[in-house]
């Protein structure tokens, strides 16, 4: 048995996050599929019932991606996940924060909110908790998980209405990473860093279910290559200067993450500051709502403290300006 053991689910977008990242640092650890054989451990050593949970002899459990990565950079710096300029290292925080934030909504809202792809999400979830094996009586129990995961949806803000702003939101994503990634091994150069961690495990996600993997194979298939990739990631060269990737990074900021998850995480922080339930932010695609998400805007005002460290470095503003997202940040 070795130090590590990571307790996740292959249908945990969060669980592939920590995997890839560990696996990159070459952590060795013990993958632990969550099953009904390992319930009794796995709550025995996990705050929140959700995966991942990472066990090590020298740390507390930890369930949190996002702190997971940043404990792993700091024990483990070689090979590096984190770009040298500051500025880089900035926006890599802020598209990480998009994948596990916002990105996850489009696939949440993609896998559960529609079929054919909610019955084999179901179904996939039923043989994982059976230690991989489909049970003989299957449909009752992998309905019931179909139904459970459908009544989650106003939950992350998936519900049918918004629905449209989601699937808009992936695909314009999902075209501009694709132009970036044919010029562009990972995100930020020649290795992989907190941003490819967070969003290809969301894609990864995608690409499991019918819907949205259809239409992502059809239309990016540099990610789809990316994200075979960064399964077992290793690094081919050092991270670039932001200046060479500039173009099309910008193009990623400026059209799609400018347009829906800043506005949404920093309407939902407000929200929470007021201890409100629920809010509303208009896209160019219409008006979202949904209920008010405490732990995103924790997420988002940490994320705020750490580009608020890193502004003294000349190329951010000046990049958060041209992506038009410096109202977010001040």
């Amino acid at each position: 048995m070795t130090a590590f053991r990571l307790f996740g689910a292959e249908t945990s977008p969060y669980s592939l996050k920590v995997r890839s990242a560990l696996l990159y640092k070459g952590v060795a650890f013990d993958w632990v599929s969550r099953s009904v054989a390992n319930e009794a451990e796995f709550r025995k050593n996990a705050a929140t019932p959700t995966v991942p949970l990472l066990l090590s002899p020298h740390h507390a459990p930890a369930q949190d991606s996002t702190l997971i990565l940043a404990a792993l950079e700091a024990v483990y710096p070689d090979p590096p996940a984190q770009p040298e300029e500051p500025a880089a290292q900035a926006l890599s925080l802020i598209l990480e924060d998009y994948g596990d934030e916002w990105l996850n909504k489009c696939m949440f809202q993609q896998r559960w909110g529609q079929q054919p792809d909610r019955d084999a999400a179901a179904l996939r979830v039923l043989v994982q908790l059976n230690d991989g094996k489909r049970p003989r009586a299957f449909k009752a129990p992998a309905k019931q998980i179909a139904t459970r995961m459908f009544a989650r949806l106003p939950l992350v803000g998936a519900e049918p209405q918004n629905a449209p702003a989601l699937e808009q939101s992936y695909r314009r994503f999902a075209l501009r990473l694709n132009t970036h990634l044919q010029d562009h091994l990972f995100i930020f150069g020649g290795r992989p860093g907190a941003a490819d961690f967070a969003i290809a495990a969301q894609f990864q996600q995608m690409l499991t279910d019918p819907s949205p993997g259809t239409w992502i194979r059809d239309r990016a298939p540099f990610l789809v290559a990316w994200c075979e990739m960064m399964e077992n990631p290793k690094a081919s060269g050092p991270f670039e200067p932001l200046a060479a990737l500039e173009a099309t990074l910008l193009a990623i900021f400026e059209g799609e993450v400018s347009r829906t998850y800043l506005p949404w995480a920093f309407a939902n922080a407000a929200s929470a500051s007021r201890g409100k339930k629920r809010f509303s932010v208009t896209f160019d695609d219409g008006l979202f709502e949904q209920a008010t998400q405490t732990y995103a805007a924790r997420a988002f005002g940490n994320l705020r403290a750490e580009i608020a460290a890193r502004m003294g470095a000349p190329a951010l503003p000046a990049f958060l300006e041209a992506a038009g997202v410096t109202t977010f940040f001040r």
